[in-house]
């Protein structure tokens, strides 16, 4: 069962909303930071980049970095200001891209789910995020960044969230500069315990998105207990905020690759040994269009990619859900043994490019001698994820990419 709460948000007033409102702090870098700020002395990246205010020779993940995200949320708070509501609520986040919309619950989740895998998850984090925003939760007491939660979608639930759409007026409504629509609405106090209840229903929910900032919140609730002598489990860092989104609303784009070399091959080695397990042929597609395919840029052409029967057959037996991953397959029989890539999450010879940088990035990256090769991928499926996570397994990393992304600032968590 879920354990699925109201909470106080902290959030801008209506007037500002759309200078604080930033991208997720972990879809930019330092130097793209403080470009997207500009002159801005509202927007939220000043809390969740806050070195973006500090000496470019600090490093990013310095105790002046933690300390200077405190001072600035407490700056922004009252410049903006930020609001703290006086009643838990639930909240409907509402994207909308290119037609297509989405529409999500955010709420509060138990630690304790996310520990003992009612939250289940389909990604491995790294030690050194992890730390980043353990030691930002701590030092400014909130949770700045939104996990992206899904389920499997309940007409019950999906009933109170079109109630809500239809009969109140939206908390906030605009578009940002990226051209993605971003409508909050606060929903109404008397389907707060139907929510529970119904959530109460659930026994798995999946991470989609922010396997990070979910870890982060179990590891800060770590060391809040231990610094509470008077630790009772009903404390407000018990809990982390989330926006819960039903998996058939939810598209998933494909998250590509490019290696800087060609692990000492030339041009007619690497071809060859690519064919040996895959199907090869130049092609004008750039993106594949089937699992099991590939693109791949090279020296100013394009190939198609299609792993080979012997492949498959051999893929078919592994008794892994994640080994059946068109990205496991890539791994398993060109990156590693052909390019000499044995971990993805480890090497410094590969890079990954989210798909809504599309594939004139790769073209880009190639042609400028940044990276030898580059391949476009098939993007995996919400049910990919979840059966993966149902079994227990972790996805290759950066294997999806979600758009549109949520904003940060609009509706902060404190754990204070």
């Amino acid at each position: 069962m879920a354990r699925v709460r109201p909470f106080k948000a902290l959030r801008p007033n209506k007037e500002n909303t759309h200078l604080v409102a930033s991208v997720p702090y972990d879809v930019v870098n330092r130097n793209e930071a403080k470009e997207i700020v500009g002159g801005n002395d509202l927007s939220f990246l000043h809390i969740t980049r806050a070195e973006i205010d500090l000496p470019d020779d600090v490093d990013s993940y310095s105790k002046e970095v933690y300390e200077k995200a405190r001072e600035n949320l407490e700056k922004i708070r009252k410049a903006a200001p930020l609001i703290a509501d006086d009643e838990p609520h639930f909240y409907l986040y509402r994207l909308i891209m290119d037609g297509r919309e989405q529409v999500g619950i955010t709420a509060t989740f138990a630690v304790d789910d996310y520990d003992n895998d009612v939250i289940l998850k389909h990604e491995k984090t790294r030690k050194v995020k992890e730390d980043d925003r353990t030691n930002h939760i701590i030092a400014t007491d909130a949770q700045t960044g939104i996990v992206f939660l899904t389920y499997r979608g309940v007409d019950e639930i999906n009933n109170f969230v079109n109630k809500t759409i239809a009969d109140t007026e939206p908390l906030y409504d605009f578009t940002a500069p990226d051209g993605i629509q971003h409508t909050v609405w606060i929903m109404p106090d008397n389907y707060n315990d139907l929510l529970m209840n119904e959530f109460a229903k659930i026994d798995k929910l999946y991470v989609a998105d922010g396997h990070h900032r979910a870890k982060s919140a179990s590891r800060a609730r770590q060391e809040k207990r231990k610094a509470n002598p008077n630790h009772t489990g009903k404390e407000e860092y018990n809990y982390f905020i989330a926006v819960i989104f039903p998996g058939e609303q939810l598209h998933i784009m494909p998250y590509n690759r490019v290696v800087f070399d060609l692990n000492g091959n030339s041009k007619e080695e690497f071809l060859n040994k690519v064919s040996e397990k895959f199907e090869l042929q130049k092609s004008a597609k750039k993106d594949p269009t089937a699992r099991r395919s590939f693109g791949m840029y090279l020296d100013g052409e394009w190939y198609g990619l299609k792993a080979r029967d012997s492949v498959l057959a051999s893929n078919s037996l592994s008794i892994s859900v994640g080994a059946k991953l068109d990205a496991s397959i890539l791994q398993n029989f060109l990156l590693n043994p052909v390019l000499g890539i044995e971990d993805q999450r480890t090497s410094n010879r590969i890079d990954f490019i989210g798909g809504i940088r599309g594939t004139m990035e790769l073209e880009k990256l190639v042609d400028m001698g940044k990276a030898a090769v580059a391949f476009s991928m098939f993007p995996v499926s919400i049910d990919d994820l979840m059966n993966i996570s149902d079994a227990g397994e972790v996805m290759p990393p950066k294997s999806t990419w979600f758009e549109p992304k949520l904003r940060d600032g609009l509706l902060t968590y404190m754990i204070k």
